[in-house]
């Protein structure tokens, strides 16, 4: 649920009503004159519909030193230069009511700007925003508006049909037909001859005017041109402009074998595309294809089913492997991209992704608006290398959950695949990625989708993210997509097709929507699952990913959203709701039927009935327990009783329930523990400094991965990452920046204490790995309520005791093993004789063992705190220590195997092997310089050499200068 989130929930949805956005006096505006502006909330893009609050003009101008209509000059802020959000009184407009507001210049707007004498002032730009700038009135298509300034001499404009008040004015939408008048008036700033002309026939004239009107009657299929000309002796000016007529639509049925979106035929140069669009009366292809040229043609008008639902039409003379873009103009007034379209150019977020990311990104189509879609022919492939993975056991997942924009600095899918090592050396076996497909703006978490078979291109190429599922498999790692269809934001086509610009909400007639959310969590524009549309459309996307980018699966975000029952409070959506539960299982089995033993995982977080039926039928849970988990940390025993992460706590007949302590959506344990933790410990033992605090984090580690089920946490845990969910970027804490970007702390992998949580971490999802069937099936008990906690699991595989002390203060409990014998302390070295019976622990405040029946250190591991492993501790000695160009590196082998040597950079990735080898018993030396190693070619920085000796490791951290 993202009840925070900042994004803009609709553009483009009013450009298609009558009248004038934007009214100013003078009617031709000189630099000398002092101006008024009216502005109508109820066009453009309705970004002030019903503001009550204060509005202010945002304004400067272009002037022939302009380089672009981008280019404002003298722009008017305040004493707050380049700050959009700060309200400026200077700059307060009038309200008038009924959604409009006006601002009078209080001198001429030479003087107002500061434009100094000789530069032409050629256009107010402007826009109209709330004090904070998150409401901002501009034109439908997302544009600035721009009033034109005049001179003296003679000029012309046309005022009906409505302008928009574009960089180049274009008319409001004209959806006319053949046989239909059309009003026509044009003014002039001084008398003179005016004609009124159609396609190059006049159809109005009159004499020493300064205004003209005529109501031809439209005859022509196709471009249709009307000029306006004002005529005074020698001098002749002219406006215009172009719109189309659309010819009879064509009713044909659909070709065999296509579906919606864009179908290529076998010869790549052709396409068939298909939209579903019922109760629309025509549909045109506008883009770059071929006769085209962004301009509605007859050529391009698409062809109609009998049954009215569906507009198709072949495109032929394609060039094969060339990128064309191009958009649906629907009933003459809305545009959109396709929505089956597997790439689009958006005119507000492409210029921002940098060439690195995305290497030759199509550039957004000059003079358009709106989302632009893709389609190519014979469009390059990806080739598939690990064929033959198999998904793990669902139940014994560890899934690393995160978002690539806070994960690497790059926010890219090649760097992502760079990091596999990590992911690896750590023991997950499944990475679930918040959404990926395309979202309104860039530096988002996602969760306000538009275009859903799209890669967002702001994490790079589609071929990238194949080649990262690719890498994930052969390296035994699932690969999830965070996938959001409780919602749909404005700008996706799913809104656009079929608004209510009135209301600012989805129409009655939307075939996908409800007009208002059935529940209270909902953000966007909630989807109606009841809906055959609906149903196909999630079906698509279904067999999309999980066949074309062969995903293991997804995590479904807000799924208890799925619903048609209308609720206004928590309790009743919380209600077993059975439509809901049959929805549900229709998606799973859909899922089955794509991908066998894909993963389907919800974000419930409901009723324990219904989520046990859901579990019963495949699906996995989302088990929150932060809270709770976190109290434990912090040394608090209220609320610390964490046992709804059990699977049989809940009742739960399956081990489908996915077990966290921490999530996206939840404040960073470890901040909490820093800034709130328990100080009250005997001997000054205080949860809040960081050595204590991580320590904490090792336990809450320890009671949750050994518990069986699958098990999930959020990235950067096993550093202990603690900078708050609601960091600003300018360093703030504000819960209004809960979305914001946040630091990659890399560096923390260099920290010792952190290393050592990340080692934790390690230690127990591998002993996962090696005994997955204990903690898939495994038989768990536990004593979760006081200080003292435990769990003990019972497996013919595995026989596991867990013992914590949550307190700050020393304190003894009883647990009693499964059986007698020896115990082996896999996090520490060291045995425990159990008696099978009773026994008592006394632990120190936050002190923790995890007990296993078998000795299989050094086969896993090597153990945290075992400082007798000759290995861990054998001497390493590197001079010059900063390394410049070449060093040596001497160890004291204390045993004989099979040595390597390698370098691994800040974030833990394997940047080369400098040795492989058997050794014996003894002092040994390897060189590093440019024959083993070149360190020239790397970074200035910190590094760490890594010897794997036996199964063992040693570090040494060294500096590359």
């Amino acid at each position: 649920m993202k009840r925070n989130l900042l994004f803009l929930l609709a553009i483009v949805v009013s450009l298609y009503t009558q009248a004038q956005l934007l009214t100013w006096t003078p009617t031709f505006s000189k630099d000398n004159d002092a101006i008024s502006i009216t502005v109508d909330g109820t066009k453009g893009n309705l970004g002030l519909l019903g503001f009550t609050s204060t509005v202010y003009i945002h304004t400067g101008v272009i002037t022939n030193n302009s380089t672009n209509s981008s280019d404002w000059r003298y722009v008017k802020l305040g004493s707050t230069p380049n700050l959009f959000t700060t309200p400026v009184a200077a700059l307060a407009a009038i309200s008038l009511g009924n959604n409009k507001w006006r601002f009078d210049f209080p001198s001429d707007i030479r003087s107002f700007y500061g434009v100094p004498a000789g530069e032409s002032i050629l256009k107010i730009a402007c826009l109209f925003r709330s004090g904070d700038g998150t409401r901002v009135q501009r034109n439908g298509n997302g544009g600035d508006m721009y009033i034109p300034i005049y001179t003296t001499a003679l000029a012309t404009r046309i005022t009906v049909p409505a302008m928009q008040p574009n960089f180049i004015p274009i008319p409001e939408p004209i959806s006319k037909a053949v046989g239909d008048p059309l009003p026509i008036t044009g003014i002039a700033n001084a008398n003179s001859n005016m004609q009124v002309f159609l396609n190059g026939t006049s159809v109005g004239t009159a004499s020493g005017v300064t205004t003209i009107s005529a109501t031809p009657t439209l005859s022509t299929v196709g471009t249709n041109k009307v000029v306006v000309q004002a005529t005074a002796g020698a001098v002749v000016v002219r406006d215009s402009f172009s719109f189309f007529v659309a010819g009879p639509t064509v009713v044909a049925p659909l070709p065999v074998g296509v579906k919606e979106g864009i179908n290529y035929n076998p010869n790549n140069t052709a396409a068939t595309l298909v939209l579903y669009a019922p109760l629309k009366n025509r549909v045109s292809i506008i883009g770059d294809l071929p006769g085209s040229n962004w301009e509605e043609t007859t050529n391009y008008q698409m062809n109609k089913t009998p049954d009215g639902n569906y507009w198709w039409k072949t495109i032929t003379g394609l060039t094969s492997g060339f990128e064309y873009s191009f958009q649906y103009i629907v009933d003459g007034t809305i545009k959109i991209g396709d929505p089956y379209c597997e790439k689009v150019l958006d005119p507000f977020n492409d210029q921002f992704i940098n060439a690195a990311t995305y290497p030759n990104l199509k550039a957004y189509p000059s003079g358009q608006f709106g989302i632009v879609s893709t389609l190519q022919t014979a469009e390059p492939t990806y080739n598939w290398t690990a064929n033959s993975w198999v998904r793990p056991n669902k139940k014994a997942l560890v899934i690393y959950e995160l978002l690539i924009r806070d994960f690497v600095a790059a926010h890219d899918f090649k760097t992502l695949t760079d990091s596999i090592n990590y992911f690896k050396n750590l023991g997950v076996n499944a990475i679930q990625i918040m959404p990926f497909n395309e979202f309104e703006g860039n530096e988002s978490w996602g969760y306000n989708p538009n275009y859903y078979f799209a890669p967002d291109k702001y994490y790079g190429p589609k071929n990238t993210v194949k080649a990262f599922i690719d890498a994930c498999h052969a390296n035994g790692i699932a690969v999830i997509m965070d996938m959001t269809m409780n919602h749909v934001f404005g700008s996706s086509p799913q809104a656009l097709l079929y608004w209510d610009a009135a209301n600012g909400q989805p129409a009655a007639n939307n075939p996908w929507l409800n007009t208002v959310a059935t529940h209270p969590f909902s953000v966007g524009y909630d989807f109606n699952h009841n809906s055959n549309a609906t149903k196909y459309l999630v079906d698509r996307v279904v067999e999309h990913w999980l066949t074309e980018y062969k995903l293991d699966g997804f995590r479904w975000d807000l799924s208890k959203g799925f619903t048609q029952n209308v609720c206004g409070d928590v309790n009743c959506w919380n209600n077993y709701d059975g439509p809901r539960v049959a929805t549900w299982k229709r998606i799973y089995d859909k899922m089955q039927a794509t991908s066998a033993n894909s993963y389907c995982i919800l974000e419930h977080l409901g009723g324990d009935v219904e989520e046990n039926e859901l579990s019963n039928y495949g699906m996995m849970l989302w088990g929150k327990q932060t809270d709770e988990y976190n109290q434990v940390s912090m040394g608090f025993q209220s609320n610390s009783d964490f046992q709804r992460v059990i699977h049989a706590a809940r009742g739960f007949a399956q081990q489908h329930l996915i077990g966290y302590a921490q999530s996206h959506d939840e404040e960073r344990t470890m901040y909490k523990n820093i800034t709130f933790g328990n100080q009250s410990g005997a001997n000054g033992y205080n949860v809040r400094l960081l050595p204590t605090a991580l320590k904490r984090e090792e336990m809450i580690a320890a009671l949750l991965f050994t518990i069986p089920g699958p098990k999930m946490y959020w990235q950067f845990a096993e550093l202990g990452y603690d900078v708050t969910i609601n960091a600003c970027a300018n360093t703030l804490i504000d819960p209004n920046c809960r979305t914001d970007n946040k630091p990659i702390r890399w560096n923390y992998f260099q920290v010792s204490e952190r290393r050592r949580l990340y080692d934790i971490y390690a230690s127990l999802s591998k002993l996962r790995l090696l005994k997955q069937s204990a903690f898939a099936t495994g038989n768990i008990e536990w004593g979760t309520g006081g200080l003292f906690k435990w769990l003990r699991l019972n497996d013919p595989t595995l026989k596991l005791v867990v013992v914590a002390n949550m307190d700050v203060n020393v304190h003894t409990g009883s647990v009693a093993f499964p059986t007698a014998g020896t115990y082996y302390d896999y996090l520490n070295g060291g045995t425990f004789a159990s008696t099978g019976a009773t026994q008592s622990f006394t632990l120190q405040p936050g002190e923790y063992r995890v007990y296993i029946d078998q000795n299989i250190v050094g086969t896993v591991f090597t153990p945290i705190n075992n400082v007798a492993d000759p290995i861990r501790t054998m001497q390493v000695n590197v001079y010059p220590n900063p390394v410049v160009g070449n060093a040596t590196i001497s160890y004291d082998l204390p045993e004989s195997g099979i040595v390597a040597i390698h370098l691994l950079n800040a974030a833990g990735q394997n940047v080369g092997q400098i040795f492989k080898g058997f050794k014996p018993t003894g002092a040994h030396t390897v060189a590093l310089n440019s024959s083993t190693f070149n360190t020239k070619k790397l970074a200035k920085g910190l590094y760490t050499l890594q010897f794997t000796v036996n199964n063992k490791r040693r570090l040494e951290k060294i500096i590359i200068q």
